[in-house]
């Protein structure tokens, strides 16, 4: 009887040494089966790291930004504008005596006379002067103002002048109006005479 029950033990033990080994294998199996799908799994993922740093430039590119130019707003430069009625001017109005190209002799003693307005917005002084600018100055002498001349009044200016000798053709000289300072203004007053004769040349026509 004990040893029908030792033998029935004996048959159970190996029974379930015989399903213990059965179940470890294929725990081992399934084992090996997870690591290899696992191996597989870290494989594909690290080729996948691979592709995309393979795919991402080394050097990031850099942008660039194009600066933005606000010009600046230059400040117009007005050109002056000449003083249309400055305090000091004067208006020439006509020739009173010897009129340009007027026919005179070497050595002779003539006056100039001009007719002329004060147009600016101040008086002429006493002590303003009226002076040779340019040209022969025929002997003639500076002229000095004794008497305040308003604004828009007319006057006469005359000089003394002698025709130059050894002198032919026209003969110029041009005088002009100053301040007590010696500053010029106005319009400039010319003589023209001629001495002798003045030969105009003759064009001839080419055929």
């Amino acid at each position: 009887m004990k040893t029908k029950i030792a033998s029935i033990l004996l048959i159970g033990v190996l029974i379930t040494l015989l399903f213990s080994c059965g179940t470890n294998s294929e725990n081992q199996a399934d084992t090996a089966d997870d690591t290899a799908v696992r191996t597989e799994a870290v494989a594909t993922f690290a080729s996948s790291l691979t592709e995309t740093l393979v795919a991402v430039p080394s050097a990031s590119p850099t942008l660039t930004v194009e600066p933005t130019f606000t010009p600046e707003e230059g400040t117009a430069t007005l050109e002056s504008t000449p003083t249309a009625n400055p305090c000091y001017n004067l208006f020439y109005i006509e020739d009173v005596t010897i009129p340009d190209n007027t026919q005179m002799k070497p050595g002779e003693l003539f006056t100039k006379t001009w007719l002329v307005q004060n147009t600016g917005g101040c008086a002429w002084r006493a002590g303003f002067t009226f002076q040779h600018v340019g040209g022969d100055l025929m002997r003639g002498s500076t002229v000095t103002l004794t008497e305040a001349i308003q604004t828009g009044s007319k006057r006469e200016l005359s000089v003394q002048l002698v025709v130059p000798s050894g002198q032919n053709g026209l003969i110029q000289s041009a005088w002009r109006m100053a301040d007590e300072n010696g500053s010029f203004f106005g319009d400039t007053l010319s003589v023209n005479i001629v001495v002798g004769s003045i030969t105009t040349p003759v064009v001839t026509a080419t055929p």
